[in-house]
């Protein structure tokens, strides 16, 4: 009986270990496939402005990727040389449709995806170093601001609606 125990644990602890390899393998393809389709939402968790504290975002701030756009959304901590005339033109927010997108292998595996807009007004360039796992840090750099970083992950982008 107590054989039975100890070989029915074993089979279990096996099948679980299994299990989570298979998982994250599954997770690990699923993001290489995000990335391989360009088709993906950076989600920001934290700001890191490159003067003053980190935050931690509470909000949703996000960069959607498509092979035909790149939307931002996300908030703007720190030093800016010119303000912008409209108010509410606040953070980093704006849609592109020309863009240039390279995608390069990280060293520890990963990878280091280079977006630069060409149609937009204050952001030169935003380089984001993804892990296999999905986690990643963005750098925005712009033409009238300090450079700033978010942490956070991507996911799985939502299929356009049909109207």
């Amino acid at each position: 009986m107590k054989k039975f125990l100890n070989g029915s644990l074993f089979l279990i602890m096996a099948i679980t270990c299994c299990g989570q390899l298979f998982a994250q393998d599954n997770k690990k393809d699923k993001i290489k496939d995000l990335v391989a389709t360009q088709s993906y939402v950076f989600k920001a968790q934290t700001a890191l402005p490159m003067s003053g504290r980190t935050r931690q975002l509470t909000s949703e701030y996000e960069v959607k990727v498509a092979k035909d756009s790149v939307i931002t959304y996300l908030p703007y901590f720190g030093r800016a040389y010119t303000a912008p005339l409209d108010p509410s033109k606040g953070g980093i927010q704006f849609t592109s449709r020309k863009f240039d997108y390279t995608v390069n292998n990280g060293k520890k595996g990963g990878w280091n995806i280079q977006i630069s807009p060409k149609d937009a007004d204050d952001v030169r360039q935003m380089v984001l170093m993804l892990s296999e796992d999905g986690y990643g840090t963005l750098q925005v750099s712009s033409n009238n601001r300090q450079p700033i970083m978010f942490n956070g992950y991507i996911t799985e982008r939502e299929p356009r609606k049909q109207k």
